[in-house]
């Protein structure tokens, strides 16, 4: 691993997403789109001040996955990881750069997403912001590595779309988006507490309602992160030149 080639390699995809705006567009202002989307349609009821903070880990989530897994499968597929690997470039200098670039991206756009949520639609904070902003951001990281994971092991943009049933959607049912965790049944709880969305979104509820302190977040955060950097590291291990 090298630290020059790691950052070549993050400027060299930051400069690919500088000129294409649709990428940048769904990755800065999508997911406060939808954000602003769950609140209207929750207009004069309480309902958005509770899945509010569940929405700043879900959306970023779902669309730092999602780009960073076509993006990476695009460089297997037109030859260019090939090419770049036949150089000094090791697979951990890719995922990491990649890492580091999107990670970059995450910061603006979780940056975005809060103000938005918090100053336009009104999603009440009782705890420390700067706190909410350090758990959305890790969980849009997260978002990254698991999507530079999963591009190992598709070959078409269609088969990155197919692992979101199978890695996604559980992760949304049991996050305690739609009930609370400990009201789940037993297995269901057990098995929640081993998907990282869940983590990142209790953490977010903690911090917008002020039921625990930062020592619990900064527990949840540390969690989040060691899914993260399991990630990485399976992405660097399975990381395939090209699709063939």
């Amino acid at each position: 691993m090298n630290a020059t080639r790691t950052l070549a390699t993050a400027g060299r995809v930051l400069n690919q997403i500088r000129h294409d705006p649709r990428t940048v567009l769904l990755l800065l202002v999508v997911p406060s789109l939808l954000i602003g989307l769950v609140a209207w349609i929750f207009t004069d009821t309480d309902t958005f001040s509770v899945i509010g903070p569940a929405m700043l880990a879900l959306f970023p989530f779902i669309v730092m996955f999602l780009v960073t897994s076509i993006t990476t499968l695009r460089e297997r597929r037109t030859g260019t990881l090939e090419r770049l690997l036949s150089m000094p470039l090791g697979r951990a200098d890719f995922i990491l750069g990649y890492t580091l670039a999107f990670a970059l991206l995450a910061i603006v756009q979780t940056l975005i997403a809060v103000a938005y949520a918090v100053w336009v639609c009104g999603l009440d904070i009782k705890g420390n912001i700067w706190l909410l902003v350090a758990v959305a951001l890790a969980d849009a990281i997260l978002g990254t590595t698991l999507g530079l994971f999963v591009s190992a092991f598709a070959r078409t943009e269609f088969q990155v779309v197919q692992f979101m049933p199978a890695l996604i959607f559980p992760q949304i049912l049991l996050g305690g988006i739609f009930i609370a965790r400990d009201q789940l049944p037993d297995a269901l709880h057990i098995i929640s507490d081993w998907l990282p969305l869940s983590h990142a979104i209790d953490a977010l509820n903690a911090v917008a309602n002020d039921t625990h302190d930062a020592a619990y977040v900064g527990g949840e955060l540390l969690i989040i992160g060691a899914f993260a950097l399991a990630a990485i590291i399976g992405g660097s291990l399975t990381l395939q030149r090209r699709t063939a």
